[in-house]
């Protein structure tokens, strides 16, 4: 039974305990009112619940409407001062509970109403203490002044408090603003990327098509007038084809290079990624089974990125830490880069966080897939599976996987 009341408490959010709080605190100064009644003022028995009621019970509006909660307490308190007689040893108009609840609810409205009815709601009250307070000569005038600096002093803290409260949600909002836009600026570059990358192969290979079909007459004997027309009429619709592909694509391209001038990496060129890495102080170790020429461009440009993505988050996240690579090629494409913890505390640069987004759309524009996640060891784990004869996905189905990563 005590387990199911924790759990049921936290559940509770923060605006359900604060009105919790504020449904006990106002039964207290109910509870405290209607048995002083009779002290402070002359009421019959059968009215004083009713009285001490006025007197407690609006605070039980401060959050969900104060401006009302204070309407209700500031007029009855008018009505008490000027309706109900007091005790011949008392000079107060209306209880101390009742004050304490003017004020409480004075605060709640310059914290939550508009400005105008905060102002309205300072002077009149302002106005109820200054004229009903007791005083006389000198005495009155402290009181008359008195309470007008003081109930000032307090909203002017409420709308500090409010404006420091709204302040920070607008910092808060602008700060989620600025991370969706970061992580649709990184959907945007890497979705470019591949892009370019998918441009710079299908134009070679274009380029290689019509090469091939220009001089294929002069390289094979006995080519015949139909067959040297079939060549020349693949070579048009090759050169054509690559004219609409480096007007879509070409335009992608943010490094000035032109495609032919821009050769991407290859699957066996992640030896020499590997070498670098350890020129740089990775203390990397790497194995490779099986034959890396034979994988496809497309394929082995995946691979590369993916492979240059686990190296520089390992280097960034995990600084000094040990990285283990290992490549196996059968059936299919295996890539598992592993780190150990970080020895020193790496320092994060630029706008990261969407590596792993960016390694699972590369895979899956070739039919693969990425998991990343801690090891056991304590480091970080990198798996990729790269078919090495799969079509490639749509664009849609590569938007899908940034989204789904972005959201884990």
């Amino acid at each position: 039974m005590k387990r199911k009341s924790r759990a049921w408490l936290g559940q509770l959010d923060a605006r359900t305990w604060f009105d919790l709080c504020t449904v006990l605190v106002a039964l207290v100064c109910y509870s405290v009112a209607w048995p002083t009644l009779h002290l402070t003022h002359a009421v019959p028995a059968a009215v004083q619940p009713f009285i001490a009621a006025l007197a407690a019970l609006p605070v039980l509006l401060v959050r969900i409407n104060p401006a009302l909660g204070w309407a209700i307490s500031a007029g009855s308190a008018l009505v008490i001062a000027l309706a109900i007689p007091h005790q011949p040893n008392n000079e107060l108009p209306f209880e101390v509970v009742h004050v304490l609840s003017l004020l409480v609810l004075l605060f709640a409205v310059a914290l939550r109403a508009q400005g105008q009815i905060v102002a309205v709601a300072w002077a009149a009250t302002a106005l109820l203490f200054a004229t009903t307070m007791p005083g006389e000569g000198d005495a009155f005038a402290n009181a008359a002044w008195g309470w007008p600096i003081a109930l000032a002093a307090l909203v002017l803290f409420g709308l500090l408090i409010r404006w420091l409260a709204l302040s920070r949600q607008q910092l808060v909002h602008q700060e989620e603003e600025n991370e969706l836009e970061r992580a649709r600026r990184a959907i945007l570059e890497e979705k470019a990327r591949i892009a370019r990358d998918l441009h710079d192969v299908v134009a070679h290979h274009m380029s290689l098509v019509v090469v091939q079909a220009q001089t294929a007459p002069y390289r094979v004997e006995g080519v015949t007038p139909a067959a040297r027309a079939e060549f020349e009429s693949i070579g048009a619709t090759a050169r054509e084809a690559l004219n609409e592909i480096r007007g879509m694509l070409g335009v992608l391209r943010s490094d000035g290079q032109l495609p032919e001038h821009a050769p991407q990496p290859k699957a066996a060129d992640v030896i020499g990624l590997f070498e670098g890495a350890q020129r740089a102080g990775v203390r990397i170790v790497w194995t490779v089974d099986g034959p890396l020429d034979t994988v496809p461009e497309t394929i082995g440009l995946a691979l590369y990125r993916i492979a240059q993505e686990s190296l520089s988050n390992a280097s960034r996240h995990a600084s000094d830490a040990p990285v283990q690579v290992h490549i196996a090629c059968g059936a299919e494409l295996l890539l598992t880069v592993t780190n150990g913890p970080g020895v020193t505390v790496a320092r994060t640069i630029g706008n990261g966080g969407h590596g792993i987004a960016g390694m699972q759309a590369r895979a899956l524009a070739v039919g693969g897939d990425v998991s990343a996640g801690p090891s056991a060891g304590g480091g970080f784990e990198v798996r990729a599976s790269l078919p090495l004869a799969a079509p490639g996905n749509t664009d849609v189905e590569i938007t899908a996987a940034f989204d789904a990563a972005m959201n884990r």
